[in-house]
């Protein structure tokens, strides 16, 4: 029984986050030449595994290359963030034990898949991947991508049932996510009662701003052109109108609109004026050294905690995840217990 196409697709989109190792060797599939060349030097691998053998799930083997093309792509940055050879090789070693179990999880997903024999992956997906693959990744060059397959020891029907197994893996992966329930209004509330310091808010001001640029003017001339714009909106012109007419900023098209603005986001010259004003009021001008400046504090919120209402959507993803991890979790370690597994 093929899986809906509809459904499949979505699960292929959600494997590029849901499948860390997948994605690593999916962008370093253009390398022809065999990746122990280029790390085995500094990964430790072979003496960790003096065999060539990680696990072994069931029938299938997890080799030393299959742990060093999942690392090759971030083994430069385990290096930059080590401060000498002692920590480099704790993190790295760490790193390759996630690896390790990242594999037999995957191993152990794909047999799930595979008890139900109704459950097919058809050809044609395995073909399109393949055939993106060769011109995302090798650049349409069959040559290049038949050379990647020699270094790794492959024919194209291995490749193919490797393919099929990523495939597999976000699949399931995507569809043990979908079946959590909702996040109850109940959760939520007792999250944001559990965690008022997370949700604290500093004072804030929704600025808009106009600034005249000092070219060859003095600052008794940016001054008066300040008082003018400043007249016009005691006189009823909206501030937003006076942006997009006399602001020389980026943000013209936009009525001189930069957002909420807390104090630390800005310098004392601007933040100390800001602040000072209430919702609806206007500056008076700043001069600085590249011009002249007009704030005007357009909304103001208090410090403090915002009400469940604005956070409820944030909290629900928060949990949202959490269930997802737990749920995952257990479903992987169900799938551990009921296989043969054995890590040296």
């Amino acid at each position: 029984m093929p899986i809906p196409v509809r459904r499949l697709a979505l699960a292929l989109l959600s494997a590029s986050l849901l499948a860390a190792p997948v994605a690593a060797r999916a962008e370093t599939a253009p390398a022809p030449t065999p990746a122990p060349a280029a790390t085995g030097t500094d990964d430790g691998l072979n003496l960790r595994f003096a065999n060539g053998i990680a696990a072994v799930v069931e029938s299938k083997v997890i080799t030393v290359d299959d742990i060093r093309r999942e690392l090759a792509p971030i083994l430069p940055q385990i290096r930059r963030d080590s401060r000498n050879q002692q920590e480099f090789a704790q993190k790295l070693e760490k790193v390759q034990d996630e690896i390790i179990r990242n594999l037999v999880d995957r191993a152990l997903i794909v047999k799930e898949f595979r008890k139900d024999e109704k459950r097919q992956i058809p050809q044609s997906y395995i073909d399109n991947a393949i055939s993106e693959q060769l011109t995302t990744q090798f650049e349409g060059d069959r040559a290049r991508f038949l050379a990647y397959l020699k270094s790794r020891g492959f024919t194209l029907r291995d490749y193919r049932k490797e393919v099929e197994e990523d495939i597999i893996y976000g699949y399931m992966r995507g569809q043990q996510r979908k079946s959590l329930n909702v996040v109850s209004p109940a959760k939520v509330e007792a999250y944001y009662a559990a965690n008022q310091a997370r949700f604290f808010q500093e004072e804030q001001v929704r600025l808009r701003l106009i600034q005249l640029n000092r070219g060859e003017l003095t600052d008794a001339d940016l001054l008066a052109k300040a008082s003018e714009i400043v007249a016009k909106f005691k006189a009823g012109t909206p501030f937003e109108d006076l942006a997009k007419e006399y602001t020389e900023d980026a943000r013209k098209a936009k009525g001189g609109d930069w957002g909420w603005q807390k104090r630390a986001d800005l310098k004392s010259e601007f933040s100390d004026p800001l602040f000072a004003l209430a919702a609806g009021e206007i500056s008076a001008p700043i001069v600085q050294r590249e011009g002249v400046y007009l704030l005007y504090a357009e909304e103001k919120k208090a410090a403090g905690n915002p009400p469940i209402t604005e956070v409820r959507e944030q909290i629900e993803t928060t949990l949202a995840q959490q269930m997802t991890r737990e749920s995952q979790d257990k479903w992987l370690e169900r799938l551990r217990k009921g296989a043969y597994v054995r890590l040296y």
